[in-house]
């Protein structure tokens, strides 16, 4: 399976509730590139479209993402810029907060960069491209219409389109905005993503069914509403929820671990349960770790690991 996609990889700064100045771990993460390296380890062909600099701690992300794996070649340079930072801090019961430094990043400028053309006929020649709310929060308003319109141009040519309503919202001038740009990728999707955490921040929905409604009324296809830990509800009603129930140790992560599963068992033609069931694995495996992509162990659910 060969997936396209497109987000900001950044530079990380994660720590526990009682850390302190000099207990900081500097790594990278951000939520696409979190999907795009569960893909890969899964054992996806899965190119990252984002923007660097040339600065040396681009260097070092762009060699990592690299050796993880990923398709580095729609990764643009931009020499004016950097990468974003961002800080995680995960409270006594595994829940985070975050804090951003990505106004300037490299990121924010990949529709203004000269070989940004590349995205559309790459993105046709996969099988799956997928992006989030927070591709679509990182861009300048000029960049947002060029993502949706390759979106839309995708699932129009029958290629698969997810969208992940990932909600962040330091990210967005207002609620008004997010949601306007929000409803404009739903009807983009083939597969649709949300969060009903984010959803009633965002529209007021207060239940799943709520949800659904909304997102197929905006033109998704299919889609599946992550519930934490109750599980997810499928298109037309159906709850899948873990088999066991888990204590997190950190949070981070888990609902792009989820996509990456769900997505790639989903385009394998397996069923929307069992699809749900691999992503609540993966899922289930990140929270009782720390990061948002731990490193691999004997448990790791991914195909020929153990």
């Amino acid at each position: 399976m060969r997936a396209v996609i497109i987000g900001e990889g950044m530079l990380e700064l994660s720590g526990g509730a009682d850390i302190g100045a000099a207990g900081w771990r500097l790594g990278y993460g951000g939520d696409t590139l979190n999907t795009a390296l569960h893909m890969v380890r899964s054992g996806a062909d899965v190119a990252y479209a984002t923007a660097l600099g040339t600065d040396a701690f681009s260097e070092d992300l762009l060699s990592a993402w690299a050796s993880d794996g990923l398709d580095v070649s729609m990764v643009l340079r931009d020499p004016s810029r950097m990468p974003g930072l961002y800080a995680i801090r995960t409270d006594a019961s595994g829940e985070r907060s975050f804090s951003y430094w990505r106004s300037d990043s490299a990121a924010r400028r990949f529709f203004a960069l000269p070989d940004a053309a590349m995205l559309f006929p790459r993105a046709m020649a996969a099988d799956l491209f997928y992006f989030s709310l927070i591709s679509l929060a990182v861009l300048p308003d000029e960049g947002r219409h060029v993502l949706i319109d390759v979106a839309r141009r995708l699932r129009t040519a029958g290629r698969t389109v997810a969208f992940d309503g990932n909600y962040r919202p330091a990210l967005w001038a207002d609620r008004a905005e997010a949601v306007r740009w929000r409803d404009a990728a739903i009807g983009c999707a083939t597969i649709g993503l949300p969060t009903a955490e984010d959803e009633a921040m965002l529209s007021g929905e207060s239940d799943a069914d709520a949800v659904e409604a909304h997102w197929r009324a905006a033109g998704a296809q299919e889609v599946v509403v992550k519930m934490g830990a109750a599980g997810c509800r499928l298109t037309g009603g159906a709850v899948v929820a873990p088999v066991t129930s888990l204590v997190p140790v950190d949070t981070s992560g888990a609902g792009d671990a989820f996509n990456a599963a769900y997505l790639l068992a989903r385009m394998a033609g397996e069923a929307p349960e069992d699809a749900a069931s691999a992503g609540h694995r993966l899922a289930g495996w990140v929270i009782q770790r720390r990061g948002a992509v731990p490193d691999r162990d004997a448990d790791a659910p991914y195909p020929g690991a153990g």
